[in-house]
């Protein structure tokens, strides 16, 4: 019986991250109808630091916030590259193409991942590199496909965005970061929201705000209590009570979820070239993801991820708010 619950209960943690992960892309697509995408994307990681800054020194007391000057600037470059230059420009790029397609272009930081390795001569399997290249020819036809329909801007946009955030991925594990796994994700949701204001401010965003509808600060609302925090919990739990290949699934689940999610809900198009670039993706990433778990190298999650987000860390650790 206590063999049965707790599979009941992974099971429902891992169908939580499933869900509601993959529902980001859908929350973010519904804010930025009038939200401005940089200041809604910096008020939800500004609130979601307050809130788990919060829990931790309610549990822990300042301990875990205890770091040194470079440990917080290793979190703090992480946050701007993950969540500022990541999981921020997505919503930029939802305003221009749908929530599907931007999950599956944001399915592919895993592939980013094995590229940045390569580059330092970390050599990856030949699996790996099948995987890759196939992942990639995903992209390219979805890319050609946005080129085609008017959406390469956002398209552009979005693979920024993507790369953005495998590079703070790939730096993580060799900078200096706060032991804390809690508190360094605290510390880059502060700064990455924080640079996120500052860019909507400049780029006259607040000008925008008296627009906003009730949908979308719903839907902001929706990203930061569930997207982040009930999302988070249950995959920081995982981490402690499920083998981490099987938790690696939702890098493939994610995307399909987002697709279903946006057909559903807001009648987003599913076409033909869609449907095969992002099969490739998908298939590619899942090749990927099986190979490096085998190998004991986790491939890092993806952006919108909340969740962003174990962000290129050894798997004990939590990632970030990665949607």
């Amino acid at each position: 019986m206590e063999r049965n619950g707790h599979d009941i209960r992974v099971w429902t943690a891992l169908a939580t991250v499933y869900v509601v992960w993959g529902s980001t892309y859908l929350g973010i697509k519904v804010a930025v109808e009038t939200l401005p995408p940089l200041i809604g994307a910096g008020l939800r990681f500004v609130a979601a630091a307050a809130l788990l800054g919060v829990i931790l020194l309610l549990r822990r007391g300042t301990e875990p916030f205890r770091v040194t000057a470079r440990e917080f600037g290793g979190a703090a470059l992480v946050g701007l590259l993950m969540l500022a230059g990541g999981n921020g420009f997505v919503g930029v790029a939802e305003e221009q193409i749908s929530s599907g397609l931007a999950a599956l272009l944001v399915a592919s930081v895993p592939l980013w991942l094995v590229v940045f390795r390569t580059v330092v001569r970390d050599r990856p399997r030949a699996a790996t590199l099948a995987g890759v290249l196939v992942g990639f020819v995903g992209v390219a036809g979805l890319t050609l496909r946005g080129g085609v329909s008017g959406q390469a801007g956002g398209i552009a946009t979005l693979l920024a965005a993507s790369v953005s955030w495998t590079l703070g991925s790939f730096l993580s594990p060799r900078i200096p970061m706060p032991r804390n796994p809690f508190a360094a994700s605290t510390i880059e949701m502060a700064v990455g929201g924080v640079g996120l204001l500052l860019l909507g401010d400049v780029t006259g965003e607040h000008l925008r705000l008296a627009a906003v509808s009730g949908r979308s600060w719903t839907a902001l609302a929706y990203l930061i209590l569930v997207g982040s925090l009930i999302g988070f919990t249950s995959y920081v739990w995982l981490l402690g009570h499920a083998p981490i290949s099987l938790v690696s699934t939702y890098a493939y689940v994610n995307p399909i979820v987002a697709v279903v999610l946006g057909m559903i809900v807001l009648s987003e198009p599913l076409t033909g070239s869609m449907l095969a670039g992002g099969a490739l993706i998908v298939a590619g990433v899942a090749l990927v993801v099986s190979t490096e778990r085998r190998r004991g190298a986790p491939p890092s999650p993806a952006p919108e991820n909340d969740q962003d987000r174990t962000e290129g860390r050894e798997p004990a650790r939590a990632e970030p708010d990665r949607h």
